[in-house]
């Protein structure tokens, strides 16, 4: 299969190539924010790895002075920055979870482009209070292992077999549209009935759109 789910849908007019934009943060365990982010139209794909960092090659079991962060790549034409990161700072406390178990956990956010601090800033003005959150421009992103990639869709693996008929390897599903939007309807963050009717709006072949509803309405979820 030729990437399904991989943006082709997302925010462009049909013939032109889509432009995604990529912003990194961190909330603590990087679980829970990939399904989150994952729900989210507009979002194109998420990946759980370790940034922020110095020590080359991080892994969960040596991370040294990274933290667990998601990567989120998203199309700005369906979902702002400014949205992404009103849900980043209204949903975990930076003050608790901070320096635990050294920098595995931090409120970090990681921007790729100068372009993203006027948004960045402005959500900030908007805030009551400055929250303690380390903003640092974007140098290296680790992916983290397999068994952290899309947790919470991992839990049904009769989903993760139905979908395999869909990539080529492993590493296309769970860097697909269709696993990050799985992901967050694994932990709840969405719904069956909101997912098919965002499927039907992508800009993807007919018969894709038709097999990718097929899978996701048979599993028992």
């Amino acid at each position: 299969m030729s990437g399904i789910g991989n943006g082709e849908h997302a925010g462009a007019d049909i013939g032109s190539e889509p432009i995604h934009h990529t912003v990194t943060i961190g909330m603590g365990c990087f679980w829970s924010p990939d399904a989150l982010f994952g729900s989210l139209p507009g979002v194109v794909r998420t990946r759980a790895g370790y940034a922020g960092g110095t020590i080359p090659a991080p892994t969960y079991r040596e991370m040294g002075d990274h933290t667990e962060t998601v990567q989120i790549t998203y199309d700005p034409v369906s979902i702002t920055l400014e949205q992404l990161l009103r849900l980043f700072w209204d949903n975990h406390n930076p003050y608790n979870i901070n320096d635990y178990k050294g920098r595995q956990y931090r409120s970090l956010l990681i921007y790729h482009h100068e372009s993203q601090l006027d948004a960045i800033h402005s959500v900030l003005k908007e805030r009551e209070t400055s929250p303690d959150t380390e903003i640092v421009q974007h140098t290296q992103f680790w992916s983290a292992e397999d068994r952290h990639q899309k947790y919470y869709l991992h839990r049904y693996p009769q989903a993760v077999v139905a979908l395999s008929g869909l990539y080529a390897a492993h590493e296309e599903l769970v860097g697909s549209t269709v696993a990050a939007r799985l992901n967050g309807l694994a932990k709840g963050y969405t719904n069956l009935s909101r997912l098919r009717e965002e499927i039907g709006s992508w800009n993807i072949d007919s018969g894709e759109r038709e097999r990718i509803l097929h899978i996701i309405t048979q599993i028992r979820w």
